[in-house]
């Protein structure tokens, strides 16, 4: 069975810094674009950042260029979203996703297919 396990998330202020992590299992991931999501109740699922399978080449949402970095173990079959300069807006359940069939990374969450069930983060002013 396949899974995709977000950790890392929780409460933090305005301006801390946060350190997701996504732990897969069942497969390996090593040869497949990465990325994560993030979605507010009442609102779609948004990109934040994806990476392609050897870290090579990443993307990220304007709202978060500058401040959050996406990055990749390949031995270890896990991802990482570094979130520095954390505002109130930055406050949704973050989701990891994996492309069980393509290397590349892509901003549209329809071209993933493995999802972790996420990770809340909150920010406080």
């Amino acid at each position: 069975q396949v899974q995709l396990v977000e950790s890392g998330g929780g409460t933090a202020q305005t301006g801390d810094s946060l350190r997701l992590s996504c732990a897969a299992s069942g497969r390996s991931f090593s040869a497949n674009g990465m990325g994560w999501f993030r979605q507010d109740p009442g609102k779609e699922r948004e990109f934040v950042a994806t990476i392609s399978w050897n870290g090579g080449t990443t993307d990220y949402a304007d709202s978060v260029k500058g401040r959050f970095t996406i990055s990749r173990a390949n031995a270890k079959n896990t991802i990482y979203l570094q979130m520095n300069s954390l505002k109130s807006d930055d406050t949704a359940v973050y989701y990891c996703a994996g492309r069980g069939g393509s290397a590349s990374p892509s901003r549209n969450y329809r071209d993933y297919n493995y999802w972790g069930r996420g990770t809340q983060v909150t920010v406080s002013s």
